[in-house]
């Protein structure tokens, strides 16, 4: 397993290093000392992991989440406390305390569902999740959970169960990146998740409506009815 130490003290970054030594299965295959830094070697080096800082200056961990397109598990590393609760809505493996206790991180490493197996050598296909932020809450999204995407100019408003955040990420850019074995662009301001349509329905002038887990309707284009009558052999 790969894994990326971001924080902008070296000497934290030294110490993790010397912690991680006795974990053979777990390579440190690289170092950032900000969230700029970061998002670079990510994309660069692919981690499975990050061992996270969360206060640095010029953008917290939590803003680098954000810049991610894939984003890897996360253990957060920091000397505060406050932002514990935070962490874990969005999802992170483990937060542990500066300075780190070797029993308290071989706990957290024991969480990795990954670290008996090979690492991998390439990045995931296709885009499997995001993190989005909805005023002060922010959270990781499982895309295979999400039924519609709505265009809003650059951004795209994923439609949950109760929820409707605004992805920094445009309606082209998801089509681009997400699986289209399960993912159809229904028009211009809908994509659809193909596994969340309950039933298709004859629309006005021929256009098909797709009924989607949840109730809502999505009408499809003229164009994109004809593209879905095909790929379902309707």
């Amino acid at each position: 397993m790969r894994a990326l130490i971001v924080d902008d003290e070296r000497l934290a970054r030294a110490e993790l290093k010397r912690l991680l030594a006795p974990f053979p299965e777990l390579q440190v295959v690289g170092e950032a000392a900000n969230a700029d830094e970061a998002a670079r070697q990510v994309e660069a080096l692919t981690p499975d992991l990050l061992f996270l800082d969360i206060e640095m200056p010029g953008g917290s961990g939590f803003d680098l989440l954000g810049q991610l397109e894939h984003v890897p598990r996360v253990i957060f590393t920091t000397a505060y406390d406050q932002h514990a609760v935070r962490a874990f809505e969005v999802n992170a493996l483990d937060y542990l305390l500066k300075p780190i206790d070797p029993a308290r991180l071989a706990r957290a490493l024991e969480r990795l569902p990954t670290m008996s197996e090979p690492p991998a050598p390439t990045p995931r296909k296709h885009l499997e999740r995001v993190f989005v932020r909805d005023g002060e809450h922010c959270w990781f999204v499982e895309l295979a959970d999400v039924p519609l995407f709505e265009s809003e100019g650059n951004y795209a408003r994923l439609y949950l169960p109760g929820k409707q955040p605004l992805l920094a990420r445009s309606l082209n850019y998801l089509e681009e990146h997400l699986d289209p074995e399960h993912f159809f662009r229904a028009s211009r301001q809908h994509l659809v998740n193909l596994r969340r349509v309950e039933a298709v329905e004859l629309g006005p002038g021929g256009r098909l409506v797709l009924r989607l887990q949840g109730g809502r309707e999505v009408e499809m284009s003229r164009r994109q009815s004809q593209k879905f009558r095909e790929r379902m052999s309707l």
